[in-house]
């Protein structure tokens, strides 16, 4: 039974050969990339010496995670970037199904294409283009503060508030990821059967009314996907953003967990096994909030990520 089950996966392999061969070398980059590279989280439980090497190191048990647990600062980052990303789970992630929503009921397709390649467009800027335009912006001598000024008013430190770090780092996210994010969103329209809104236009439904009653819960799937997925995520906070927005001035409300990892490995004595401890610390957290959102849609009768 099981040879002839072998040999019919064999035989659908090959029927379909064409396929698996695009596929290879997605494959292949995934296993050298992806999988290859997680040997190295063994340093997480070693003493790690450069002139023995990641398998030549001894071990040291739970060692390093004995000592990030009592380091404050790792404490105080955890909270961090639990308190940001939250923030950014509430106030962000509605955005893209908003502006999705809005596009999708624009009738002039040129008008509509233009304003989509419009909120696409800083998606493909790196965020130091975008932190060198804010800040360009927002500084002392700045376009916000040379019309403050202009109109009497006194210049704002933006990018030394501690106060408007967080909110900056909100607005910054929105504009740039937003309009990408609402093509998936657009992509889970385009799927819907035109035939529902035709009933509901007979029936004398307004195009409000066939937002709320039809699109939005045709596209709860994918919106309950893509919430598990940004659960999953909430202790990683943008390294890059939060790194190139920051300064010594908002230094006490910008060390999340990822800029802790970069000081502890990069600028403070160099200690590979501990910050490895902390990077694998931070995955393990992300897996389980994925696999508890997963489980709290399923309960709440939504279509979640595992089978």
């Amino acid at each position: 039974m099981n040879d002839s089950r072998f040999q019919l996966f064999l035989r659908e392999v090959w029927k379909n050969r064409m396929v698996y061969t695009l596929v290879l070398p997605g494959l292949v980059w995934l296993f050298l990339f992806a999988y290859l590279p997680m040997g190295g989280l063994s340093l997480a439980f070693k003493d790690f010496k450069a002139n023995l090497g990641i398998w030549g190191s001894p071990w040291s048990g739970f060692e390093n995670f004995t000592y990030v647990f009592r380091d404050p600062a790792f404490i105080d980052a955890v909270w961090r970037t639990l308190t940001i990303n939250i923030g950014k789970l509430i106030i962000q992630f509605p955005f893209p199904i908003i502006l999705a929503l809005l596009l999708n009921e624009l009738r002039m397709n040129r008008y509509k294409k233009a304003l989509q390649t419009v909120f696409t467009f800083p998606n493909f800027l790196s965020w130091i283009v975008v932190s060198g335009v804010v800040i360009n912006v927002l500084s002392y001598d700045g376009l916000v503060n040379s019309l403050i000024q202009m109109f009497g008013g006194t210049g704002i430190n933006f990018l030394g508030s501690e106060k408007m770090f967080v909110p900056m780092l909100y607005l910054t996210d929105i504009w740039k990821s937003a309009g990408w994010g609402a093509i998936i969103f657009m992509a889970a329209i385009s799927g819907i059967d035109t035939d529902q809104y035709e009933s509901a236009q007979i029936d004398g439904a307004t195009r409000l009314q066939q937002m709320f009653r039809i699109t939005l819960p045709n596209i709860l799937p994918t919106i309950t996907i893509m919430f598990i997925l940004s659960v999953g995520g909430l202790m990683s906070s943008g390294f890059d953003q939060i790194f190139n927005l920051s300064n010594a001035a908002t230094k006490n409300v910008s060390e999340v967990l990822d800029v802790y990892i970069y000081r502890i490995t990069f600028q403070s004595s160099t200690d590979f096994s501990f910050s490895t401890a902390v990077s694998l610390f931070r995955s393990l957290v992300n897996m389980i909030l994925l696999i508890l959102a997963d489980r709290a849609a399923k309960l709440m009768g939504g279509d979640g990520l595992f089978r």
